[in-house]
């Protein structure tokens, strides 16, 4: 496959407009938001990257990296065992059914694509959206690096969407945000890749506490 043909690959990946329901989910942001957490552009960024430092790359990322090794070799007992250990590392209901939720819509778009196959008995239970994420991107023969940039860059759009609609904020800081958060997703991506089975985890204690208030929030946006 040639090197524009996986950079629009990727931009399919990366699209808000890939219908798997990211919109529906701000993972615990909306109740930051509600107790004041967040509250302007500066708070939301910092939010933002505090996730991303001690979440995503130390958890969605690494497992990414795993998955993408295990689809490529077509060793899909592994990537179940890994997809499974994701799904365990949710410290919440709302965040395992937001992987599930996600997970099971790509999948839908991948067996439409031809890439999955429509039977999944053996991985039902293992479906997340980094699992299916990393199957498109082994299909699509997308390096690990690239595969990891672009989960990172999707997940840090939807957050950014999310902190705009909540704050609220305006649509340039949503892009001021954006653009300081590249070099981080690059630096966490390729750190991500270092990273040993054994340090894999998470240490989010306050989106932990956000996503499971979030779900007797008496007013709600979003489904996390």
């Amino acid at each position: 496959m040639s090197t524009s043909s996986q950079l629009l690959r990727l931009l399919h990946l990366a699209s808000p407009a890939l219908p798997i329901g990211a919109f529906h989910f701000s993972q615990g942001l909306e109740y930051a938001v509600e107790k004041g957490w967040v509250d302007d552009e500066r708070s939301a960024l910092t939010w933002i990257e505090g996730i991303a430092s001690h979440g995503l790359a130390t958890l969605d990322l690494p497992v990414l990296a795993r998955l993408r090794r295990a689809y490529g070799a077509e060793n899909f007992q592994e990537a179940n065992d890994w997809s499974l250990r994701l799904l365990a590392a949710r410290e919440t209901e709302e965040m395992r059914a937001e992987d599930r939720h996600m997970g099971s819509a790509l999948a839908r778009i991948l067996i439409d694509l031809a890439i999955c196959s429509p039977e999944m008995q053996a991985e039902r239970e293992a479906v997340s959206y980094p699992a299916m994420f990393a199957r498109a991107c082994a299909a699509w023969s997308i390096s690990e690096i690239d595969s990891l940039q672009t989960y990172a860059w999707a997940w840090a759009e939807n957050q950014t969407l999310a902190a705009v609609k909540l704050v609220p904020l305006g649509q340039s800081a949503g892009q001021r945000i954006l653009h300081a958060l590249i070099p981080t997703l690059q630096s966490l991506s390729a750190r991500a890749l270092e990273l040993s089975d054994e340090d894999i985890g998470t240490s989010t204690v306050m989106q932990t506490f956000a996503s499971a208030s979030h779900e007797s929030q008496y007013t709600r946006l979003f489904r996390s």
